[in-house]
């Protein structure tokens, strides 16, 4: 079967063709990719690659740069980059030792399963915009965790950046102009939104304007000088609970001050010669990506050819099956049993595909979930850094939609998140991404939502070989699963690996999603006669890559579907 990768191509693909085809020497000065012998920082905004540079090179290691970029990004991403969401950190030490952070945002005290009920209704939007949608925020006190345990700076040294981007203001880039104007209408509807995020004169913002967020320095001063208590508590502390108050959200002081993030380990799960370390539940994505690679095992993917129309088919088939597990078995395991052995062993995984056919399609109706014993009780952004000693990092941060909640904190200046809506709000109904989940991830008080954020970690020979993550909602999962195939098994460059057209699928809907114009007719048509529902969307994901070759040189690369940044020394 013939495969055409580029057959019709939208600016972005046609961009990352010709980029492709540029002498090594061209592409380094433009950006996307690049190598460094000592240390590398590749994140989605050219300042807080910077930031995490200039942290490494004054003698900061990877965690310090790590925490570093966080705040950063909380000033010159707003849209994702936050202090009011929260995330996952998976760290590989020098030592060979690995280790996750989980500073996922909780459900508030007063919240139950019926909170978005109203007259016996599901109402969607009250879990995807206002104060009602939030969480309790984790971000801060995850990056003071992951300081103090494994940074060598000061806090105040590493928020510093940070607090100089708010308070002297940056100048706008088109596609921070681009987004803020597009959602005016919505960010308009809240007070210190309008006030913070909406021009006094209500024109539109322009490239290359200046920015300033005088209130959010003031919030990132008070945690360097305090640290979480800056946050959790006090005066920033009192803006939040205030802000719910006015917004009829439910957030309280008792939330802030008894959140905690928590350290877990890292599910690891062996590939040919590689082993991935990943995040564990409440991520989703690592269950996922060790079953789909479970499955995958058996076949000679080389062979069969990249997005050929029988690889495409089989790796979808494999994806069908691992969200419609996700979806039954996956939730907070501080909250819920999750059979995670059985889960990600071979023998189960076998059986899961029992029902492949290489000459029909799977119907995602009469896929369910794996016969285990079990008792039930859009916007995304991701890092990933490298020292000069062999530390790694990779963080995935979120506030959930674009801009969250859209509701900003008066007075202290940042967004907070609408993680709520990843919960299941109410069973057989899809969240803002199209996911059905199941009863393991309902809401409940103090409960952490199931994520699809998958920071991950690939060693060989007990050596960082990879650090892999991506922003999408669900389709984190599989840009961080065709980057890793990519170059694992394909060995594309780290670029190429990961400018490569991508495909989807999450069981429900029963939809195989493909970046626009990325397959040829004729592959198309064959996977259409298997019986596959296609859809072209625009982009799936954007991913932000570290690849270290066996000389120790590391190659990094931003998503060219995005604005990221490499740097390095």
């Amino acid at each position: 079967m013939k495969t055409t990768y580029f057959y019709r191509c939208p600016f972005w693909i046609f961009t990352i063709s010709l980029f492709l085809s540029l002498p090594l020497e061209i592409k380094a000065q433009i950006g996307w990719t690049k190598s460094y012998e000592n240390g590398i920082v590749v994140t989605a905004e050219k300042h807080a690659s910077e930031v995490g540079r200039r942290i490494l090179k004054q003698g900061g290691n990877a965690i310090d740069a790590a925490v570093a970029v966080q705040f950063a990004l909380a000033v010159t991403l707003p849209r994702a980059g936050n202090i009011g969401g929260g995330g996952f950190m998976v760290i590989h030490l020098e030592d060979g030792s690995s280790i996750a952070l989980d500073f996922r945002e909780k459900a508030p005290l007063k919240a139950d399963k019926d909170m978005y009920i109203r007259d016996g209704q599901y109402v969607p939007k009250l879990s995807r915009e206002g104060a009602l949608a939030s969480g309790v925020p984790g971000t801060v006190d995850g990056m003071v965790k992951a300081l103090n345990k494994y940074g060598t700076l000061s806090l105040k040294e590493v928020i510093e950046p940070a607090i100089k981007l708010a308070r002297n203001g940056y100048p706008l880039s088109y596609k921070q102009t681009e987004t803020l104007n597009n959602y005016r209408k919505v960010l308009g509807k809240y007070e210190g939104t309008s006030r913070y995020f909406l021009k006094a004169d209500s024109t539109k913002w322009k490239e290359n304007e200046h920015f300033v967020q005088a209130d959010l320095a003031k919030t990132l001063e008070r945690i360097a000088k305090n640290g979480r208590a800056g946050f959790y508590e006090g005066h920033t502390a009192d803006l939040i609970v205030k802000e719910m108050e006015n917004q009829g959200g439910l957030i309280s002081h008792k939330d802030l001050k008894a959140y905690e993030s928590i350290w877990r380990t890292p599910v690891r799960t062996p590939f040919r010669d590689f082993n991935l370390h990943i995040m564990p539940p409440p991520s989703s994505g690592s269950i996922a990506i060790a079953q789909i690679l479970n499955m995958l095992n058996p076949y000679n993917l080389k062979k069969l050819g990249f997005n050929s129309a029988k690889y495409i088919h089989l790796l979808t088939e494999t994806m069908r099956r691992a969200f419609a597990d996700r979806a039954h078995f996956l939730g907070d395991p501080d909250f819920v049993n999750i059979p995670q052995d059985k889960l990600l062993d071979s023998a189960y995984n076998k059986k899961r595909m029992k029902s492949f056919s290489w000459d029909t399609v799977s119907n995602s109706d009469k896929i369910d979930h794996g016969d285990i014993p079990f008792p039930e009780s859009k916007e995304t952004t991701h890092f990933s850094i490298v020292d000069e000693q062999g530390n790694a990092v990779a963080v995935t941060t979120t506030l959930n939609g674009n801009f969250g909640s859209k509701v900003a904190v008066d007075g202290a200046g940042f967004f907070l998140n609408n993680e709520m809506d990843d919960f299941t709000a109410e069973p057989s109904e899809p969240n803002m991404f199209g996911l059905i989940q199941g009863k393991a991830n309902a809401i409940k008080s103090q409960k952490r939502m199931l994520s699809s954020m998958s920071p991950a970690i690939v060693t060989k020979n007990d050596s960082v070989r990879m650090v892999l993550g991506a922003a999408g909602g669900p389709r984190i999962i599989t840009a961080t699963l065709h980057n890793f195939l990519n170059m694992a098994v394909f060995e594309m460059p780290t670029q190429k690996a990961n400018s490569a057209p991508r495909f989807h699928h999450q069981w429900m809907p029963d939809t195989l999603y493909y970046e626009e114009y990325t397959l040829s007719p004729d592959t198309q048509h064959s996977l259409e006669e298997l019986g596959h529902k296609l859809k072209s969307i625009e982009s799936s994901g954007q991913a932000h890559t570290i690849y270290i070759d066996e000389t120790g040189i590391k190659y990094g690369a931003a998503d060219p579907r995005g604005n990221g940044i490499v740097t390095g020394y």
